[in-house]
């Protein structure tokens, strides 16, 4: 059994929703951290492309976007669930609306000119320079849109009330009575915002919100040691992928397994990865890819907001 190794950087949201993820499945892991902007060498070689944050890696298998990897650590350790028995729709629809409907506004409003300003004081010059533009890249091509900031400063406060509504008038302690990945999946965007001054105030208002939130954060981020990103590129290029699995195979249309395919998010950071289709089912896609460095991997995506297209 390989160990979980998770490439991240310590200021991304969606990093922040993956420790929490391995935090309330109490499990260990090996922490990588990689650039926060472009090249990222070491773990281009093991996804062949695909640049957003967090990648967890198992051995020599690659699991691509946070909505996958909380399936994957579903897989690892059953209990506590993240998608509790008759809430798996309830728990999926939740999350993915956090995750991209609410992000979308706290990237708005984090990306605000005096929240920005605070954040880059830090930098030299030229990396926020590189970092706002390498921002600026991740949402060119893809079907997502930047919310303008007076549109986010407008909804912001409705969502905030429907989510103090939620958990008042809740069953139990977090949104769907018992804690489930909505709720990791709804506290990245608030945890985003409060790591800045300037934004802090539109999250830490409201009590019932406050509460939630530190339980939330009280999953913690499990037990985990440093590793490289070249020992982790090693650590693929020595093993070989697990088996693929069992589970039943759902037609792609327009492709067929073993055909050369690209997979690229469609809502931002779409650059594609080229590869053999080796699996599809309701969930997943798996491809396979040879890098000099990493060896044989297979890079595994989820099935919702990516494209599969024949490659050439």
């Amino acid at each position: 059994m390989h160990e979980l190794i998770l490439h991240h950087y310590p200021q991304s949201p969606f990093a922040e929703k993956a420790r929490l993820l391995l935090g309330f499945k109490q499990l260990s892991w090996r922490s990588v951290l990689i650039p926060p902007i472009m090249p990222k060498p070491d773990l281009t070689a093991l996804t062949g492309g695909y640049r957003k944050t967090p990648v967890l890696q198992v051995g020599a298998d690659i699991y691509c976007d946070t909505a996958l990897i909380a399936r994957r650590l579903e897989a690892e350790k059953h209990t506590p669930a993240l998608f509790p028995e008759g809430q798996e729709l309830a728990v999926s629809a939740m999350a993915a609306w956090a995750d991209s409907m609410l992000f979308l506004h706290a990237v708005a409003l984090a990306f605000q000119p005096e929240a920005i300003a605070l954040r880059m004081a830090s930098m030299p010059p030229e990396m926020a320079q590189a970092f706002i533009k390498d921002r600026q890249g991740l949402f060119s091509g893809g079907s997502a849109q930047r919310v303008p900031l007076e549109q986010a400063k407008q909804h912001w406060p409705t969502f905030m009330q429907r989510l103090s509504q939620q958990l008042a008038r809740g069953a139990g302690d977090y949104l769907l009575g018992e804690p489930s990945l909505a709720d990791i999946a709804m506290a990245h965007p608030v945890w985003f915002l409060m790591q800045n001054p300037v934004t802090a105030p539109l999250v830490s208002g409201d009590e019932t919100i406050n509460a939630w939130y530190q339980r939330v954060m009280a999953f913690g981020h499990g037990a985990f040691e440093s590793l490289k990103g070249d020992e982790a590129v090693a650590i693929a290029a020595q093993a070989s992928p697990q088996a693929l699995p069992d589970t039943p195979l759902w037609e792609l249309p327009g492709v067929t397994l073993g055909q050369t395919v690209h997979v690229a998010a469609s809502d931002y950071g779409v650059d594609a990865v080229c590869g053999e289709l080796l699996h599809a089912d309701s969930e997943s896609l798996i491809i396979r890819r040879t890098d000099e460095r990493a060896g044989t991997v297979h890079v595994h995506f989820p099935r919702i907001n990516f494209v599969v297209t024949p490659a050439g």
